[in-house]
C-alpha cells in the first residue's frame, strides 16, 4: 500500500464544527497549523478522512479542500524553512 503526503485545508464557520474537524485531523495528521494540516496517507485512508471530515462540516457554510503532494515536483516557498526528515522534498515554512 503506497502512501503520498497530502495537504488538508478548510474554511469552516462555526467554532463548534471547527474543533471536531481538528479532533478528526489530530489521529490522522504530521503537522498543521489552523486550517491547514499535512498528512501521510494511501488512497483508501485519504477517501475515509475524506469521508469523515465530510460528515462533520455543513456544505452550504463550510469548504474542505484536500489535495496529494505531487513527490516529484518542484516546490516553491518564500520564508525560512527546514527540510522534514521523513520526506526529503518537503520544506515546512515556519
Amino acid at each position: 500500500m503506497s502512501r503520498n503526503p497530502v495537504i488538508i485545508a478548510y474554511d469552516i464557520s462555526a467554532d463548534r464544527t471547527r474543533r471536531r474537524v481538528y479532533q478528526i485531523l489530530l489521529e490522522w495528521r504530521l503537522d498543521g497549523q489552523k486550517s491547514l494540516h499535512e498528512c501521510v496517507l494511501s488512497a483508501t485512508e485519504a477517501q475515509e478522512l475524506f469521508i469523515q471530515l465530510g460528515q462533520a462540516i455543513d456544505p452550504a457554510t463550510d469548504r474542505l479542500l484536500l489535495a496529494w503532494v505531487a513527490p516529484r515536483r518542484p516546490l516553491f516557498a518564500r520564508g525560512a524553512g527546514r527540510v522534514d526528515a521523513l520526506f526529503v522534498k518537503l520544506l515546512n515554512i515556519r
